[in-house]
């Protein structure tokens, strides 16, 4: 963990917030990705360094709502969108591609992600969440000129079948297929597995209304055949970053191995597998010095 100071504290703080309510400043609006219409929500000034934030399956740009205005006053430009099939870009999907597809893929999320990428001016730091830290690899390795540093954040640490690690669950998950793991997947997150508070619990389910089961059994299949990109992030010279809850569904052992394997930093906080909901502000100040470095050093990638 890092240093005790007054983030410390403002995390302390963080109770009841309204999930479902953007920050006051921040800016609503939609990208036309490759897949369809994407929600996306930006805050800060445009010409400023862009920070891109990219939530998990299930998951969306709220998300990042208490960790967007840390960065923003600290003089960045943030972006974050919901990944096609969930919550308000539901209406993203394979059938919009050209030519049309039956499933949700990597190439798919790629593809979106890059395009999000390209469309600023110059390199950005990119913040990859639980699947979408998958996806974010991915787009490195394809185009290591759009990155400035790359986080991931409660990151599979394992290629191949990911969920082979997970505590208690992974023994059984090489068994369930897609519509069974998302099942499992969903009923603990309503159940509150997670211990999320009664506020935060009422918008996840809420989001459930949106969000395509059929993304979530895709992107099920698609974390049980994890790229192993070990060696091109190892070789990768941009500042890299891992950051997990001390209590995520990964044991903390993999996690270390992993950020060892790629050469990146690793920074363990209180809580679980979303730390950028319950250690926003230790985590947008951890951000913020890596941001720093990189800045120091320049877009290298490789």
């Amino acid at each position: 963990m890092g240093p005790a100071d007054g983030t410390n504290r403002d995390d302390a703080a963080v109770r009841d917030w309204d999930w479902s309510v953007l920050p006051d400043g921040s800016v609503r609006s939609r990208f036309a990705a490759p897949s369809g219409s994407l929600a996306m929500a930006t805050m800060g000034k445009p010409q400023n360094p862009r920070v891109v934030l990219v939530p998990g399956v299930t998951g969306s740009k709220e998300d990042f709502a208490i960790v967007m205005p840390d960065l923003a006053e600290a003089g960045m430009y943030v972006v974050s969108y919901d990944l096609a099939g969930q919550y308000e870009s539901a209406g993203a999907g394979p059938e919009n591609l050209v030519p049309p597809r039956s499933h949700y893929d990597y190439e798919l999320f790629v593809n979106d992600f890059i395009a999000v990428l390209e469309d600023g001016s110059g390199p950005a730091h990119v913040v990859g969440y639980s699947f979408a830290a998958l996806v974010a690899q991915i787009a490195f390795t394809r185009r290591p000129e759009l990155f400035r540093s790359l986080t991931l954040l409660s990151c599979p640490p394992d290629p191949g079948q990911s969920f082979r690690g997970v505590s208690r669950f992974g023994r059984f998950s090489r068994w369930a297929n897609g519509r069974v793991g998302a099942a499992l997947m969903i009923w603990g997150i309503r159940r509150n597995f997670n211990n999320v508070t009664p506020s935060r619990l009422k918008f996840v389910r809420h989001r459930f209304r949106f969000t395509r089961r059929q993304s979530v059994r895709d992107i099920y299949e698609l974390m049980k055949r994890a790229p192993d990109l070990r060696r091109v992030l190892a070789a990768a010279t941009l500042p890299k970053f891992v950051a997990v809850g001390e209590h995520d569904l990964w044991p903390l052992p993999l996690h270390q191995r992993f950020a060892e394997s790629i050469g990146a930093r690793i920074c363990v906080y209180r809580g679980g597998h979303s730390p950028s909901e319950t250690s926003p502000h230790e985590f947008a100040r951890d951000l913020l010095a890596l941001y720093a470095e990189a800045g120091q050093e320049g877009p290298h990638a490789g």
